[in-house]
């Protein structure tokens, strides 16, 4: 491994010279083996590893994540993908093996965020992935190694792409520091494992909460150990499904997550899975045209430009066929980074099908987020645990 590597820029292309390099004057735990990293790279690299291998040490399988800007846009474990979501993620024509399960997963959780991401996985990528990351608009993929024919099918994307190999075994120092405007800030590591004892103290009346949501509410709550606070994660058969991250009040954060959520389930809506486009549309035209679609208000030009996208112009979806699919969202998992201030975010959250949360706790207005729980019938978990990220 390298001791220092010089980067292309830094946060933008004017902030020159850069360089990464550890202070103990120790080797880095990482070589690149393809590309040339710039600073945001390797934000987004090593948050995005971090959050993959936590996903594997904490269920056993493995684990995923799609990054941008230094968040996850989506984040997963390797449960198996039903015929609907392979088609919605575009992935029914591939064998997926069980890494490569995680990261479609991962990206298919916010698609039209995860174009040009930073993918992590935590185990070697093997060949079936690297052929789904060979036809995404992926920019670089961070793992603790890679089979040879693997690396021979990611040589064949653009010079561009980014090939990151971690040490899988290397652990931070416990104290950890950052410069900002010359000054030095200095804090213990965040080294907690969000493990199931976060969902032990249940507060509501009902308490019955499945093996299903427990797996996804800790898949949600490693998700904001690694995002940009304050922020709000949905989780949904072992992955994340929509992240509100870096508001700067907690219902927005909920609102972003929860639109982030429909669009998601959107997306598996028959009158989606069957829009027939034209022959060799690339996949991110495809993706922006579903967007389109399901957004429904189009200016006159806008409209005859997406309409190319298809043989012929396909029925619109109704507002009333939406809130119709949108019903059928349930079981939903729902981790706050901090405590959930007030019951306007759990009326919103109930909205998106949301029936299990983990929280901090500890806000003036407990009680009456608890009532509107138990309104709902909502299961909460109060960890005492804050999960900022910045």
């Amino acid at each position: 491994m390298p001791a220092e590597i010089e980067l292309r820029y830094g946060m933008n292309p004017h902030q020159k010279p850069a360089r990464v390099f550890r202070k103990d004057g120790g080797e880095l735990p990482f070589k690149i083996l393809r590309g040339g990293p710039g600073y945001i790279n390797l934000l987004d690299a090593l948050n995005a590893w971090q959050l993959a291998r936590e996903l594997a040490q904490v269920f056993g399988i493995p684990g995923a994540a799609s990054f941008k800007h230094v968040s996850p846009a989506g984040a997963a474990v390797a449960v198996a993908l039903t015929e609907t979501l392979r088609q919605a993620y575009f992935v029914d024509d591939l064998d997926l093996s069980p890494v490569a399960t995680a990261y479609a997963r991962a990206r298919g959780a916010d698609r039209l965020s995860s174009y040009g991401d930073f993918a992590a996985v935590s185990e070697v990528v093997d060949e079936s992935l690297a052929r789904l990351l060979r036809r995404e608009a992926t920019d670089a993929i961070v793992a603790p190694g890679y089979e040879a024919k693997a690396l021979e099918i990611l040589d064949r994307k653009k010079k561009a792409f980014l090939i990151v190999e971690v040490d899988p075994n290397y652990e931070p120092p416990e104290m950890e520091s950052r410069e900002v405007f010359g000054i030095t800030l200095e804090q213990h590591r965040n080294n907690l494992v969000t493990g199931p004892e976060l969902l032990e103290n249940t507060v509501t009346r009902n308490k019955n909460l499945s093996e299903e949501g427990k797996r996804d509410l800790l898949v949600a709550s490693i998700a904001l150990k690694y995002t940009q606070s304050n922020s709000i994660s949905f989780a949904k058969d072992g992955q994340v499904i929509g992240v509100g991250a870096g508001q700067q009040n907690r219902l927005a954060c909920t609102d972003l997550a929860g639109r982030k959520a429909e669009a998601w389930h959107l997306r598996t809506h028959p009158k989606v899975l069957d829009l027939d486009f034209t022959p060799k549309l690339m996949r991110p035209q495809k993706i922006n045209a579903i967007e389109q679609y399901l957004g429904g208000k189009m200016t006159p030009e806008e409209k005859a430009v997406w309409e190319g996208n298809f043989a012929e112009s396909p029925p619109p979806i109704t507002e009333a066929e939406k809130e119709a699919w949108l019903e059928e969202l349930d079981n939903v998992a729902l981790s706050s980074d901090a405590f959930i201030p007030f019951r306007d975010n759990i009326d919103r959250a109930a909205r998106t099908g949301v029936k299990y949360i983990v929280q901090t706790g500890g806000s003036m207005r407990d009680d009456d987020v608890i009532q509107a729980c138990d309104d709902y019938g909502i299961v909460m978990a109060m960890s005492s645990i804050r999960l900022f990220h910045h």
